[in-house]
Protein backbone atom coordinates (compact mmCIF):
# COMPACT_ATOMS: atom_id res chain seq x y z
CA UNK A 1 0.00 0.00 0.00
CA UNK A 2 1.12 3.67 -1.14
CA UNK A 3 1.03 6.35 1.36
CA UNK A 4 0.26 10.22 -0.50
CA UNK A 5 0.89 13.08 1.07
CA UNK A 6 -1.22 16.32 0.18
CA UNK A 7 0.38 20.02 0.19
CA UNK A 8 -2.40 22.46 0.92
CA UNK A 9 -2.48 26.52 1.58
CA UNK A 10 -6.00 26.80 2.01
CA UNK A 11 -9.75 24.87 1.70
CA UNK A 12 -7.82 21.91 0.14
CA UNK A 13 -10.67 21.01 -1.97
CA UNK A 14 -9.23 19.37 -4.55
CA UNK A 15 -7.37 17.12 -1.27
CA UNK A 16 -10.88 16.57 -0.64
CA UNK A 17 -11.79 14.74 -3.38
CA UNK A 18 -8.45 12.30 -2.97
CA UNK A 19 -9.11 11.59 0.48
CA UNK A 20 -12.81 10.85 -0.51
CA UNK A 21 -12.15 8.53 -3.70
CA UNK A 22 -9.23 6.82 -2.36
CA UNK A 23 -11.62 5.74 0.83
CA UNK A 24 -14.54 5.33 -1.76
CA UNK A 25 -12.44 3.61 -4.64
CA UNK A 26 -10.81 1.26 -2.19
CA UNK A 27 -7.46 2.39 -3.66
CA UNK A 28 -4.44 0.39 -3.32
CA UNK A 29 -2.91 3.52 -1.34
CA UNK A 30 -3.78 5.78 1.85
CA UNK A 31 -3.37 9.74 2.44
CA UNK A 32 -1.09 9.51 5.36
CA UNK A 33 -1.16 12.96 5.78
CA UNK A 34 -2.12 16.52 4.77
CA UNK A 35 0.50 19.42 5.36
CA UNK A 36 -0.15 23.16 5.35
CA UNK A 37 2.42 26.04 5.13
CA UNK A 38 -0.46 27.98 6.81
CA UNK A 39 -1.04 26.94 10.08
CA UNK A 40 -5.07 28.51 9.77
CA UNK A 41 -5.87 26.37 6.52
CA UNK A 42 -9.76 25.49 6.49
CA UNK A 43 -8.29 21.82 4.60
CA UNK A 44 -6.77 20.95 7.98
CA UNK A 45 -9.49 21.10 9.93
CA UNK A 46 -11.44 18.55 7.51
CA UNK A 47 -8.57 16.48 6.99
CA UNK A 48 -8.50 16.07 10.89
CA UNK A 49 -12.33 15.60 10.68
CA UNK A 50 -11.66 12.59 8.31
CA UNK A 51 -8.95 10.85 10.71
CA UNK A 52 -5.83 11.96 8.49
CA UNK A 53 -3.07 13.05 9.84
CA UNK A 54 -3.13 16.84 9.25
CA UNK A 55 0.02 18.63 9.92
CA UNK A 56 1.05 22.47 9.39
CA UNK A 57 4.61 23.86 8.67
CA UNK A 58 4.44 27.51 8.82
CA UNK A 59 6.68 29.02 6.18
CA UNK A 60 6.79 32.79 8.29
CA UNK A 61 9.15 30.77 11.06
CA UNK A 62 12.01 30.25 8.09
CA UNK A 63 14.90 32.55 7.01
CA UNK A 64 14.57 31.66 3.14
CA UNK A 65 12.93 29.35 0.54
CA UNK A 66 16.12 27.08 0.95
CA UNK A 67 15.38 26.36 4.32
CA UNK A 68 11.63 26.04 4.85
CA UNK A 69 11.77 23.61 1.59
CA UNK A 70 14.74 21.07 3.40
CA UNK A 71 12.29 21.11 6.77
CA UNK A 72 9.41 20.11 4.45
CA UNK A 73 11.02 17.04 3.36
CA UNK A 74 11.87 16.05 6.87
CA UNK A 75 8.42 16.17 7.55
CA UNK A 76 6.76 14.82 4.21
CA UNK A 77 9.67 11.78 4.82
CA UNK A 78 8.92 10.97 7.65
CA UNK A 79 5.46 10.00 6.45
CA UNK A 80 6.78 7.47 4.47
CA UNK A 81 5.60 9.52 1.13
CA UNK A 82 5.52 7.28 -2.32
CA UNK A 83 3.63 10.48 -3.95
CA UNK A 84 3.38 14.01 -2.73
CA UNK A 85 0.41 15.91 -4.40
CA UNK A 86 0.29 19.46 -4.46
CA UNK A 87 -3.47 20.78 -4.11
CA UNK A 88 -3.32 24.33 -4.02
CA UNK A 89 -0.63 24.19 -2.42
CA UNK A 90 1.07 28.19 -3.15
CA UNK A 91 4.96 27.90 -2.45
CA UNK A 92 7.42 28.23 -5.12
CA UNK A 93 9.74 25.05 -4.95
CA UNK A 94 13.24 25.11 -4.87
CA UNK A 95 15.08 22.89 -7.47
CA UNK A 96 16.63 20.26 -4.41
CA UNK A 97 12.90 19.75 -3.50
CA UNK A 98 12.00 18.70 -6.65
CA UNK A 99 14.94 17.09 -7.38
CA UNK A 100 14.06 14.97 -4.13
CA UNK A 101 10.94 14.00 -5.08
CA UNK A 102 11.13 13.57 -9.04
CA UNK A 103 8.90 11.02 -10.82
CA UNK A 104 6.91 11.17 -7.45
CA UNK A 105 5.46 14.66 -7.11
CA UNK A 106 1.97 15.93 -8.63
CA UNK A 107 0.60 18.81 -9.19
CA UNK A 108 -2.40 20.53 -11.13
CA UNK A 109 -2.54 23.77 -12.73
CA UNK A 110 -5.79 25.11 -13.60
CA UNK A 111 -5.21 26.15 -17.73
CA UNK A 112 -4.27 23.83 -20.47
CA UNK A 113 -0.74 24.36 -20.03
CA UNK A 114 2.30 25.47 -21.36
CA UNK A 115 -0.45 28.35 -21.51
CA UNK A 116 -1.00 30.50 -18.82
CA UNK A 117 1.41 29.27 -16.46
CA UNK A 118 1.77 31.06 -13.04
CA UNK A 119 -1.18 33.20 -11.50
CA UNK A 120 -4.74 34.87 -12.01
CA UNK A 121 -4.90 31.95 -15.16
CA UNK A 122 -9.18 32.37 -15.81
CA UNK A 123 -8.21 36.42 -16.19
CA UNK A 124 -5.64 36.34 -18.47
CA UNK A 125 -7.43 33.36 -20.58
CA UNK A 126 -10.68 35.74 -20.54
CA UNK A 127 -8.02 38.92 -21.41
CA UNK A 128 -6.41 36.78 -23.97
CA UNK A 129 -9.81 35.80 -26.54
CA UNK A 130 -9.32 32.28 -25.70
CA UNK A 131 -12.46 30.64 -27.13
CA UNK A 132 -11.12 27.12 -24.81
CA UNK A 133 -9.19 26.84 -21.64
CA UNK A 134 -9.16 23.76 -18.61
CA UNK A 135 -6.77 22.11 -16.14
CA UNK A 136 -3.62 20.48 -16.22
CA UNK A 137 -2.12 17.00 -13.96
CA UNK A 138 1.21 17.20 -14.42
CA UNK A 139 4.64 15.79 -13.06
CA UNK A 140 6.85 18.38 -10.89
CA UNK A 141 9.80 19.54 -12.01
CA UNK A 142 12.23 22.63 -11.41
CA UNK A 143 10.96 24.89 -14.17
CA UNK A 144 7.15 26.68 -12.61
CA UNK A 145 4.31 24.84 -14.15
CA UNK A 146 6.10 22.73 -15.98
CA UNK A 147 6.63 19.17 -16.47
CA UNK A 148 5.24 15.88 -18.46
CA UNK A 149 1.51 16.36 -18.52
CA UNK A 150 -0.69 13.15 -17.09
CA UNK A 151 -3.79 14.84 -17.90
CA UNK A 152 -5.96 17.42 -19.40
CA UNK A 153 -9.34 18.92 -19.15
CA UNK A 154 -10.94 21.08 -21.47
CA UNK A 155 -13.67 23.49 -20.66
CA UNK A 156 -15.23 26.38 -23.44
CA UNK A 157 -14.93 29.59 -22.53
CA UNK A 158 -18.70 31.26 -22.99
CA UNK A 159 -19.55 34.60 -23.74
CA UNK A 160 -20.23 36.72 -21.10
CA UNK A 161 -17.63 34.13 -18.46
CA UNK A 162 -16.45 36.12 -15.59
CA UNK A 163 -13.17 34.56 -13.91
CA UNK A 164 -15.39 33.10 -11.09
CA UNK A 165 -17.71 31.45 -13.52
CA UNK A 166 -15.25 29.99 -15.25
CA UNK A 167 -13.18 29.06 -12.60
CA UNK A 168 -15.74 27.13 -11.04
CA UNK A 169 -16.45 24.83 -14.00
CA UNK A 170 -13.01 24.23 -14.40
CA UNK A 171 -13.30 23.16 -10.64
CA UNK A 172 -15.61 20.76 -11.36
CA UNK A 173 -13.67 18.52 -13.78
CA UNK A 174 -10.13 19.06 -12.09
CA UNK A 175 -11.52 17.15 -8.85
CA UNK A 176 -12.27 13.70 -10.44
CA UNK A 177 -9.63 14.27 -13.25
CA UNK A 178 -6.44 14.58 -10.11
CA UNK A 179 -8.00 11.60 -8.44
CA UNK A 180 -8.01 9.86 -11.32
CA UNK A 181 -4.43 10.76 -11.95
CA UNK A 182 -3.73 10.25 -8.05
CA UNK A 183 -5.22 6.56 -9.13
CA UNK A 184 -3.28 5.63 -11.63
CA UNK A 185 -0.10 6.51 -10.16
CA UNK A 186 -0.72 4.44 -7.20
CA UNK A 187 -2.01 1.89 -9.35
CA UNK A 188 1.47 1.97 -11.37
CA UNK A 189 -0.53 2.63 -14.56
CA UNK A 190 1.21 5.32 -15.33
CA UNK A 191 4.71 5.71 -17.53
CA UNK A 192 6.61 8.92 -18.54
CA UNK A 193 8.42 8.54 -21.94
CA UNK A 194 10.30 11.80 -22.56
CA UNK A 195 8.11 14.66 -21.56
CA UNK A 196 5.04 12.18 -22.55
CA UNK A 197 3.05 9.84 -20.25
CA UNK A 198 1.38 7.09 -21.28
CA UNK A 199 -1.59 5.61 -19.26
CA UNK A 200 -0.79 1.43 -19.38
CA UNK A 201 -4.80 0.67 -20.24
CA UNK A 202 -5.24 2.75 -22.89
CA UNK A 203 -7.78 5.04 -20.80
CA UNK A 204 -8.47 8.56 -21.49
CA UNK A 205 -6.09 11.37 -20.71
CA UNK A 206 -8.23 14.18 -21.88
CA UNK A 207 -11.40 15.21 -19.94
CA UNK A 208 -14.31 17.05 -21.45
Amino acid sequence: MKNIVVLISGRGSNMQAIVQACAREAWPARVAAVISNRPDAAGLAWAREQGVAALALDHKAFESREAFDAALVELIDAQGADLVVLAGFMRILTPAFTAHYAGRLLNIHPSLLPSFAGLHTHERALAAGCRLTGATVHFVTAELDHGPIVAQAMVPVLDGDTPERLAARVLALEHPMYAQAVRWFVEDKLVVDGNRVRQLDGAAQLWT
